[in-house]
């Protein structure tokens, strides 16, 4: 896998971390995990999508996060299991991704999971599938959107009340280790 340009406009590998940069850092959790983030309309108006999974699924029912999954050998690289598990949840073609960077690794702290989050340009308008297994619905939203949609909350899950970062979205509310990264990448980013 390389890293390409980003193109046109501001340089977005540059506001990124290196993949291996990222590597080196540190995260709780005990299960290694990659998500795409994948964007589309860099640099003029720019999106990501996400999953909303299926309400009835054992694990994060009804969460909204990006593509991806836990590394299924040891010897995984990780980009290669977030462009998998993408084309498995969305069938989002790895051929169509261009990776430009990594952010630094997130712990979750229910199941353990070190997540390790890569960022791949995507063309605008291409056709996504939710597999109906394990996603409910593909959603995007533009940036300037999801800038104007945080908030601090006091959310409760499992009776434990905890203050966590949030993206209201059309309804959609997005949480957890998703919104944790989420916020990473919005601070690297130019408004």
């Amino acid at each position: 896998m390389t890293q390409k340009s980003a193109g046109p406009g501001p340089d977005l590998s540059r506001l990124l971390l290196t993949p291996e940069a990222a590597a080196t850092l540190d995260a709780h959790g005990g299960t290694d995990a990659g998500v795409l983030l994948p964007m589309y309309g860099w640099p003029d108006r720019p999106g990501l999508v996400f999953t909303e999974r299926r309400s009835d699924l054992r694990r994060h029912a009804g969460e909204i996060s990006f593509p991806g999954g836990r590394q299924e050998k040891p010897d995984e690289d990780l980009r290669s299991t977030a462009l998998r598990e993408a084309q498995e949840e969305i069938g989002l073609d790895p051929a169509q991704v261009e990776l430009v960077g990594a952010l630094p690794p997130i712990g979750t702290y229910v199941t353990s999971y070190k997540v390790h989050p890569f960022v791949g340009l995507i063309p605008e308008g291409l056709p996504l599938r939710p597999n109906p297994a394990e996603v409910e619905t593909v959603l995007a939203f533009e940036l300037e959107k999801l800038r104007g949609a945080y908030a601090m909350r006091r959310l409760v899950r499992r009776g434990v009340p905890f203050r966590t970062p949030t993206y209201e979205v059309d309804g959609h509310m997005i949480w957890g280790a998703t919104a944790r990264i989420l916020q990473d990448l919005l601070e690297r980013l130019p408004a």
